[in-house]
């Protein structure tokens, strides 16, 4: 069953695949590798081939053309661990408590430019990726810490919404290294995001873990400054509605638990 799904998997993800090895050099070193297994099975043209066979049949692969094979093979396997997906087995989704904002291609721009005083971190992820499963846990307890009106946090499934990933540039193909990806807008606007993206396009290879978004976000620190823009966002509606300032202190404490939970995709 694993297989079969595997296998519908990577025909669903096909046309990805075909655009990204439709290169020059993956032409020209597939092309070669053809050419070699024809030409040592062709007869008539192997018959003048060299072998270091014993028993000197040259139409066959010879003990040191296996083992390059095979060590070739596993260089291969190994440096494109995210393309053998179809061999591996996912880690079971994640279906506990977030406090999340899930977006469509119809709402992700709406949202992120609704109000500029808002932070936004945003995963772009697909849930066919392995690494995007892992990290859900992860995303979603950092919601649970850090989540309050002037910092929010937010998903989009680039796998399902293409558009969106050609539009913030980050490939969705099964050997691509960007996935997940994490943004922080501010403002409406990308300001920062991980993993980093090189010159060529590649990413640059980074640990996706609660002590390196801390960090690299600084999440305490916008924390701190979301925890001041509620109390003025709170000051500012009590002076307009014109409410007594009796139980002024737990109107604030409550602010961000009477938010209605955003864990439902917006689909």
């Amino acid at each position: 069953m694993g297989l079969i799904t595997g296998l519908f998997t990577f025909l669903y993800h096909f046309p990805q695949i075909y655009k990204w090895l439709l290169k020059p050099y993956y032409i020209v070193s597939f092309s070669m590798t053809v050419a070699f297994l024809l030409v040592r099975k062709t007869p008539g043209l192997c018959e003048h081939l060299s072998s270091a066979r014993d028993d000197g049949n040259s139409c066959e692969f010879d003990w040191r053309e296996l083992e390059i094979l095979m060590f070739l093979s596993a260089i291969v396997m190994m440096k494109n661990r995210r393309a053998t997906f179809v061999m591996t087995c996912k880690p079971p989704l994640y279906m506990g408590p977030e406090y999340m904002k899930y977006f469509s291609d119809k709402t992700i721009d709406e949202e992120l430019q609704r109000d500029n005083r808002v932070t936004w971190i945003v995963e772009f992820y697909a849930n066919w990726s392995s690494e995007c499963q892992s990290f859900a846990r992860i995303f979603a307890d950092l919601s649970l810490k850090y989540n309050c009106a002037g910092l929010r946090f937010g998903k989009v499934d680039i796998g399902r919404y293409s558009d969106i990933s050609e539009r913030y540039r980050i490939s969705t193909s099964p050997l691509s290294k960007q996935l997940p990806s994490l943004l922080l807008f501010q403002g409406g606007r990308e300001v920062m995001r991980r993993p980093m993206v090189d010159n060529k396009g590649r990413a640059v290879t980074w640990t996706f873990n609660e002590e390196n978004i801390i960090r690299e976000f600084n999440l305490n620190e916008l924390f701190q400054k979301s925890k001041k823009l509620n109390k003025s966002m709170s000051l500012r509606e009590k002076q307009n509605s014109g409410q007594p300032e009796e139980g002024s202190d737990e109107l604030l404490e409550n602010s961000d638990s009477n938010q209605p939970t955003e864990s439902k995709k917006d689909q």
